[in-house]
């Protein structure tokens, strides 16, 4: 019998909880165990996002993956921020991204509107000083 799932508050939890799921790695769907790795994968993502939590990725950087994965050239993405010139100048961080490019960008390119709406990196040192 497996012992009884409980939350995981310490790290020695998070560790035996990772041991776990090494045991289980590749149990069926619908099985208890496919169905105990399901919810240890669930507990262990939320302690992870509490304890470790991550900041979103800067829109340029965002940008740039996402043309990297779908192969997509600087040239694809004039109709949805505009001229050649204009593309240079978002990617280079010399210009912000406007309401529009960020609807186009989120509708086009799948990115969340959230990551698109932040300050890149070279707008937030600017506030800074």
């Amino acid at each position: 019998m497996m012992a009884e799932l409980k939350p995981i508050r310490t790290d020695a939890d998070h560790e035996a909880a990772l041991e776990e799921v090494a045991s289980l790695w590749g149990a069926a769907n619908g099985t208890p165990e496919g169905d105990r790795l399901e919810i240890l994968g669930t507990l262990i993502d939320a302690y992870e996002a509490e304890r470790y939590p991550m900041d979103p990725p800067d829109p340029i950087e965002a940008i740039k993956f996402r043309m990297e994965q779908m192969g997509l050239t600087r040239k694809d993405l004039e109709p949805m921020i505009g001229t050649r010139t204009r593309v240079a100048e978002v990617l280079n961080r010399r210009r912000g991204l406007s309401i529009g490019m960020i609807r186009r960008l989120h509708d086009r390119l799948g990115i969340a509107a959230e990551i698109l709406i932040r300050p890149s990196e070279a707008e937030a040192s600017l506030t800074e000083r």
